[in-house]
């Protein structure tokens, strides 16, 4: 089924979003997104949620060149981006005033629908996608949307991959830090049978010298019914990721050489496998009814050996990390349009968890080859199981009105066993978590749409033992619950121009930040994020695209209390940015040259919960890409990354490996000015 574009400011996607331009959502499209001619009696569309959802496009995507796909989201308004830059332990997209520190993972992730977090909740699955791949990425913000549960806090980023068209398309790129990567990406789609694939390589000896190798091959295989009733797919896909860590720098070793990767982490490595495979069955019942399933299998394998000192005296700065995780599960969804005013959606899912934690010690004298530990500390296997079912009705009692009550429950069980010890223990029990949620947008005119929703998620805690699990000596914890509310606004003057300005407020209780990887839980307390969110986009004459975002945000603790006793009141939450902006403009010449520029910019973040050692982190950054077509099949690309070579860095507060006295920030510098030339086949 041959493939279009819908353009920039556009707020109708398929199979995202209903097939006529609407101002009676709060949806905002950035870029051109590639579509199928979709069925309209099918599930029930994300912009049906009522929240502030964006999406990016296809062509904001495939000619990124990244390190990691997570980057790709950071195109988008009010995201902030975590850059680790620790080989495979690379970083994380965030937002609504979560931070990316691995304590707090607010942001479900899913790729083509399928949950895509590991346990933790870190979004580490997403590297199995590459640029090429990609047909949207779409950011749902808030605590209103019903659909998901689990890590589902803030909000949730779902990375559409391409399904259908006739294709082949190449990229073959050489830039800065002898990258060199290639894509090849393919489709067919003839009588009733749709064939996808994408293999993709990329090697980078990376800003600070530690070499990096990772590789991607996915297919994907869809047969649909001739009467167009049943569609039946299957999608597998697996991943390897060789890495050196080039390790966190004191403040004095970042004045002294940005670029260094002290001796301390010579040997310091990550060995990363992923593999994925899901089984797809949609039904139209009938005419009013659709009925979607999906079984899905997710392995995500990791051997990680990091120091994180120099200090001998530090505690355990070198260590060995082992994961292995295996998540089953499966997702029904039942779409019924019972009249022109009201249809209903319910889903069920069930996750079903076995995984592995181990983690070595090694005493700092030894050749950090690893070969010997001085302690096993963890040897941990686990399981963590949940249920949940959603139920919303989209109710729309006169023109220009939509209501969307909805209602979701969850409950997780699990068991765990200390191999090194032999203890035992059950996952905390949470009972059924209740998530009520309301939305509903009213449009005056055509041109303006207002939405205001309500809504509850929650944080449960995760990892091989306590507090996730109650070991002997642990107390309870009850779950964190989240209440979201938010009111804006989306404004369209003319057919190509977006407006929206949304105001929002998120309370917590109880909430917690949570290390597993390091065994350690901080309680936070309640907790407020709130903040205003202002984008506008628009295209000007056919040849101008222009948008541009800011969004002011803050996360503070509203009640709880340091190991000292004295009240975090007032304090912010550590590592979450004031403010996050975004802005750019394409401009296409003529159908051959087409060139932009791209700016994103970060407030500075305090590090440590009583807000007394400065902020840290806050940059300005441009990038410049230059496309022109040699003929109407190829192209080349010249992206320039940091254009104006700023300095900036990851910071974080390392109080865990440093002697008491020697608590200190750390941080991993971002990369200077770089350059990639890119060329594109499209056959």
């Amino acid at each position: 089924m041959k493939k279009k574009l819908l353009p920039l400011a556009l707020t109708a996607v398929l199979p995202l979003f209903s097939s006529t331009v609407q101002a009676q959502d709060a949806t905002i499209v950035m870029g051109e997104v590639r579509v199928n001619a979709q069925r309209s009696n099918g599930p029930l569309v994300s912009n049906s949620v009522l929240t502030s959802v964006d999406v990016l496009g296809a062509d904001k995507v495939e000619d990124k060149n990244v390190i990691a796909s997570w980057e790709l989201v950071g195109q988008l308004p009010g995201v902030q981006l975590t850059e680790y830059r620790m080989g495979a332990e690379s970083g994380k997209a965030t937002f609504r005033a979560f931070n990316g520190e691995g304590y707090i993972n607010g942001i479900k992730v899913l790729i083509d629908g399928i949950p895509s977090n590991v346990n933790s909740g870190n979004q580490r699955f997403i590297d199995m996608i590459f640029p090429l791949e990609v047909d949207y990425v779409e950011v749902v913000r808030g605590t209103n949307d019903p659909r998901y549960g689990l890590h589902n806090i803030g909000g949730n980023i779902n990375f559409g991959t391409r399904q259908g068209g006739n294709y082949t398309d190449a990229r073959l790129t050489y830039g800065s830090y002898n990258t060199v990567e290639g894509q090849l990406a393919v489709g067919r789609d003839a009588n009733g049978f749709a064939q996808n694939y994408i293999l993709a390589r990329q090697d980078s000896d990376e800003y600070r010298g530690t070499d990096s190798k990772k590789y991607t091959l996915g297919g994907k295989w869809f047969l649909t019914s001739n009467d167009n009733k049943l569609k039946a797919g299957l999608v597998l896909r697996t991943y390897h990721h060789e890495a050196g860590e080039p390790g966190f720098l004191t403040a004095a070793e970042l004045a002294q050489d940005r670029r260094q990767s002290p001796a301390k982490n010579a040997n310091d490595r990550s060995d990363r496998d992923m593999h994925h495979a899901s089984a797809h069955l949609d039904w139209q019942i009938s005419p009013d009814a659709f009925l979607s399933n999906k079984v899905y299998y997710n392995k995500y394998e990791d051997d990680r050996r990091v120091t994180f000192t120099s200090n001998p005296a530090g505690s355990a700065p070198r260590q060995r990390r082992l994961w292995d995780e295996k998540q089953v599960g499966f997702m029904s969804n039942l779409t019924w349009r019972t009249s022109d005013q009201v249809t209903l959606d319910a889903g069920i899912n069930t996750e079903q968890q076995d995984n592995g934690y181990g983690r070595q010690r090694f005493a700092y004298a030894l050749p950090t080859d690893f070969s010997t530990p001085v302690q096993i500390q963890n040897d941990d296997r686990y399981s963590f199981d949940n249920v949940g079912a959603y139920v919303q009705a989209i109710i729309r009692p006169f023109d220009g009105f939509k209501i969307v009550p909805g209602y979701r429950v969850d409950k997780f069980n699990g068991h765990t066993l200390a191999r090194t010890t032999g203890i035992e223990g059950r996952l905390q029990d949470s009972g059924w978590i209740d998530q009520p949620k309301l939305s509903m947008v009213y449009s005056p005119v055509d041109s303006v749409s207002v939405y205001a929703n309500w809504g509850r998620t929650f944080q449960v805690l995760t990892g091989s033992g306590g507090p996730a699990y109650l070991v002997p000596g642990q107390g309870t914890f009850e779950p964190s619950i989240n209440t979201g509310k938010e009111l804006g606004v989306k404004f369209k003057p003319a057919p190509r121009t977006d407006l929206r300005l949304a105001v929002w407020r998120q309370d917590a209780t109880d909430e917690v930040a949570n290390m597993p990887a390091t065994g350690t839980t901080v309680g936070l307390g309640e907790t407020r994020r709130e903040g205003v969110d202002l984008q506008f986009s628009t295209r000007v004459l056919d040849k101008l695209d222009l948008w541009v975002s800011h969004s002011l945000q803050k996360a503070e603790v509203t009640r709880a209390f340091g190991a000292d006793g004295v009240s975090l009141a007032g304090k912010e939450v550590f590592s979450t940015p004031r403010h996050i902006s975004n802005a750019g403009l394409e401009y296409r010449h003529s159908d051959r040259l087409r060139v932009g520029l791209q700016g994103r910019a970060q407030g500075n973040y305090f590090v440590d919960s009583p807000n007394e050692l400065g902020k840290y982190g806050g940059f300005v950054l441009f990038d410049a890409n230059l496309r022109y077509a040699l003929s109407p099949r190829v192209s080349i690309d010249l992206q320039v990354r940091n254009l104006a070579d700023r300095q900036y860095e990851y910071a974080w507060y390392d109080n865990f490996f440093w002697p008491a006295n020697q608590y200190q920030p750390m941080f991993s510098s971002g990369p200077g000015r770089s350059a990639y030339l890119s060329l594109n086949f499209k056959m």
